[in-house]
């Protein structure tokens, strides 16, 4: 098995929490892979031999991002609806509906070829690690064959049955068909169970007989809240150790008291405000209280459809008022937190050798450069996966 170092990089986010500052910057740097995984980080005057050399030629180095919520097993298009939004029409949860129709509809082909789409999209622009949801379905084959549409791309699959009632079925006759018939379907397919807890979706008693349901088959919870309305889904993420609580638009104070006294991540989703002019959270807040922040993409046909995780980092730098910093932090190693992840978003011996070069001198102009594409070559499981 080869070696490789790249050196000359002008400057070097580690993420790693043993170096100095919130990103571990280095400069004048050099990372040696070893096969899939880091094998050192340093000086690049002190670099070891390896078998190749790549030379980053003073661009800047960052991990790969992380991005822990997206949708991309779906088929159809809602841009009438985007732009009908765009002149005044309100988001609600009821499109949805729209795309589970044209899902079921299409072949088992057909969506993966639109997922490999996406994903290769995704991974031009410096994802390196991806959650996928599915949700388009809404019934027992379709949610089954999404989740193993979904698995040929990542490990990071979540089952999201619990996503809106099917209009031919009551809330309670669909929750038990999604704890039991579908859930037995979609576990074998899925890491994750996830339910979106809100107006118009599922309420908190149903989401916690959902989650718990997920539990008892082994599948680890992750929640939709609080994007639409002010509710207690934040509230049941953080009673229950969930993973991840993700949206966090509407927060009371007791639910930023809940975040900052648990673990649970809020997952923060900077694109859906952009595509819906719904109020940013506020990151600001989050953060300077100590809960722990994430950013990831939440692309999907309806509310979002961007897959541009530097997208998100601007509009958290602009909007919610994050620094350069904290919003790479949060697209990396924060988002591998919300997985449950330490072996990715971090560049330090032994983690994943996934790293993205920028066309740039510094991280900074991933928020300073916004619409740029600033992404020159991304490296995935110690490979180059895509070269400028």
């Amino acid at each position: 098995m080869s070696t490789a170092v790249i050196t000359n990089i002008g400057e070097l986010a580690t993420n790693d929490p043993e170096r100095d500052g919130l990103l571990g910057l280095l400069h004048d740097a050099a990372v040696v892979v070893d096969g899939s995984r880091i094998a050192w980080v340093g000086p690049a005057a002190e670099a070891p031999d390896a078998d190749v050399q790549v030379d980053a030629g003073g661009r800047a180095v960052i991990p790969g991002f992380v991005d822990s919520h997206s949708h991309l097993v779906f088929a159809g298009d809602r841009s009438a609806e985007f732009e009908a939004r765009m002149i005044g029409e309100p988001y609600t949860a009821g499109g949805i509906r729209t795309t589970v129709a044209k899902t079921r509809a299409a072949s088992d082909e057909q969506l993966t070829s639109h997922v490999a789409r996406l994903v290769a999209e995704m991974r031009a622009q410096g994802t390196t690690t991806v959650e996928i949801k599915s949700g388009y379905g809404l019934s027992v084959p379709d949610e089954a064959r999404s989740l193993a549409v979904a698995r040929q791309f990542t490990d990071e699959t979540t089952f999201l049955g619990a996503h809106v009632v099917p209009a031919d079925t009551t809330p309670e006759d669909y929750v038990d068909l999604v704890t039991g018939p579908m859930l037995a379907a979609a576990a074998p397919h899925a890491r994750w169970i996830d339910v979106f807890c809100e107006d118009g979706a599922f309420d908190v008693d149903q989401a916690r007989t959902i989650l718990t349901a997920g539990s008892d088959s082994g599948l680890r919870g992750r929640l939709h809240a609080n994007q639409l309305t002010y509710g207690k889904g934040v509230q049941l993420a953080c009673e229950l150790g969930l993973a991840a609580v993700d949206h966090c638009t509407f927060l009371s104070t007791l639910d930023v008291e809940s975040l900052r006294d648990s673990r649970t991540i809020a997952t923060l989703l900077p694109g859906v405000e952009f595509s819906t002019r719904q109020p940013y959270p506020d990151a600001r807040g989050l953060i300077d209280v100590g809960v722990r922040v994430a950013l990831a993409s939440d692309c999907n046909p309806g509310s979002c459809f961007t897959s541009s995780m530097a997208l998100c980092i601007a509009l958290a730098v602009r909007e919610m008022r994050m620094s350069p910093a904290e919003a790479l932090h949060a697209a990396t190693a924060m988002g591998a937190a919300a997985l449950d992840r330490n072996d990715v978003g971090v560049l330090a011996p032994g983690k994943a050798a996934d790293l993205v070069l920028l066309d740039a001198p510094s991280y900074v102009h991933l928020a300073y450069r916004p619409g740029v594409p600033l992404v020159s070559g991304v490296w995935q499981q110690g490979r180059p996966v895509v070269s400028g």
